[in-house]
């Protein structure tokens, strides 16, 4: 999660610096946090405006402020690209490749290949291309389902004089098994796996990517290969041939893998009680789930955050939601805090059982110990427009934007379809601006709900001007 650094005295003395630089007025004013007053400008100005507000303003980036705004405008889109584009012609300035990255990823998300493409081409005339670079591209691109344009990027690296290695292929096949590409991956490997030497990881990428097709005879099939090999499995492929196991309803095989660990002197980790834990709880046998997590604690494993999450998720499952509120109020006593997920697992819970009351107190306690995902907030969202309380859903709205938290695209599209359920036609058609003005496509079925009530009203105009909004996030070119 994001956390805004807002004590004086931990904000470094060059932050301070960078941001009082060439002020617009004579008196030179402190900006304790220079990136929360950044966030506060683009979240207040229109998109056309934001360059003019932020010269205006007489702050001055420095690495780390224009890190921390990309971070958190990561589903922000063009505007994030307006900032960083303003940040890269600042005086005494130079985007790092942390920078770069962020920004490259935040396009992707968008599908601005072309513009990626541009800063990947200008990282490489600075000479801050690496590996990474290209693993971030051929994640985006695996999962926006871009197959070839994965390889592609893999292929395309030693024109931009960075050399194919191990790490690149396990970025690419990693890439590809997560997009559920497993079968591609299987074959790129089968091709390349004797010019890289595989290690424990290109296994352990193969061997999850299987479980995920689901196919648990070519997941052991793999892990018996990588053993014959003579690569010995770590703690990582232990804990992904449990999981995949757990999934398939063979916790008693899971069981025998465990024991395998210990005996090769590795033990489990918290991950791996966290897995037994929540299979255990999908299972309606909360029994086991809550011996196995005294058992974790007899051995001297410390229970993150991972494993209270898979517990309480099993005393919803039964319906024991007093037990969830204990796990809960165990991990306050003993430091852990709960994170989004724990939020979510509570929310979700409640609001299937319809009781929409309680899932609301849950949700302001929580954001008091912790921060709100992107999932949070359209969970509540979607539920107040579900009841018919479009005002309560706005007051999230509200309240996420006060945050600083830049909606995700289906944030938005929650909120814009409750608003056309609800007739409110005008307030739907601000939001799909600001959605597309952020270079986020809004989805098909959204769109098309919207243009039909404006079609009903008679609002060729506004229809029309969505329309020449939306026509500018077409193009989606593989630029070399």
């Amino acid at each position: 999660m994001i956390r805004v650094l807002n004590c004086p005295k931990k904000t470094s003395f060059i932050n301070v610096v960078c941001a009082r630089m060439y002020c617009s007025s004579e008196t030179k004013k402190e900006v304790v946090n220079p990136a929360k007053e950044i966030c506060n400008i683009m979240m207040s100005c229109p998109k056309l405006g934001v360059a003019t507000a932020l010269d205006q303003s007489g702050l001055r980036p420095s690495p780390e402020v224009v890190e921390e705004v990309l971070e958190r405008f990561g589903n922000a889109g063009m505007l994030g690209y307006q900032f960083f584009e303003w940040a890269g012609k600042q005086r005494y300035y130079e985007h790092s490749v942390r920078a770069y990255h962020a920004m490259i990823q935040s396009l992707a998300k968008i599908r601005q290949y072309e513009i990626m493409w541009d800063l990947i081409n200008g990282m490489r005339s600075k000479g801050l291309l690496n590996i990474e670079t290209f693993c971030i591209v051929m994640r985006k691109y695996a999962r926006a389902q871009k197959v070839e344009e994965a390889i592609y990027t893999f292929n395309v690296m030693e024109k931009y004089n960075i050399s194919p290695n191990l790490p690149a292929l396990n970025g690419l096949l990693s890439a590809l098994c997560k997009s559920r590409n497993v079968r591609k991956a299987q074959e790129i490997f089968d091709n390349m796996k004797h010019k890289f030497i595989p290690d424990q990881k290109t296994y352990s990428i193969l061997i999850e990517g299987w479980g995920r097709d689901p196919n648990l005879p070519k997941a052991r099939e793999i892990y018996k290969e990588m053993v014959n090999d003579g690569c010995r499995p770590d703690i990582v492929t232990y804990g992904i041939m449990v999981d995949i196991l757990c999934k398939a309803g063979r916790v008693d095989e899971a069981i025998e893998i465990i024991k395998d660990m210990e005996g090769s002197g590795c033990g489990p980790t918290s991950f791996i009680y966290s897995i037994l834990v929540h299979t255990y709880g999908i299972e309606n046998r909360i029994e086991d789930a809550v011996d196995t997590f005294l058992e974790m604690e007899r051995k001297g494993v410390r229970a993150d955050v991972a494993v209270y999450n898979a517990l309480i998720s099993a005393f919803c499952k039964v319906n024991k939601l007093r037990n969830a509120y204990r796990v809960l109020n165990e991990m306050e006593c003993k430091g852990m805090r709960p994170n989004s997920r724990t939020c979510n697992i509570l929310l979700n819970y409640l609001i299937e059982r319809k009781e929409t009351d309680e899932a609301f107190k849950v949700f302001r306690r929580m954001i008091k110990i912790c921060d709100p995902d992107a999932d949070t907030y359209t969970i509540m969202i979607k539920m107040f427009c579900e009841t018919g309380d479009i005002k309560m859903a706005l007051k999230v709205w509200k309240y996420m934007k006060q945050k600083q938290f830049v909606p995700s695209l289906h944030t938005f599209s929650v909120l814009i379809n409750g608003l056309c359920e609800n007739k409110d036609v005008s307030q739907a058609c601000t939001l799909m601006e600001e959605m597309i003005e952020k270079g986020i496509r809004p989805p098909r079925l959204t769109f098309a709900r919207l243009r039909k009530l404006l079609i009903e009203e008679q609002r060729d105009d506004v229809l029309e001007f969505l329309n020449q909004k939306l026509n500018l996030l077409v193009k989606e070119p593989l630029c070399d």
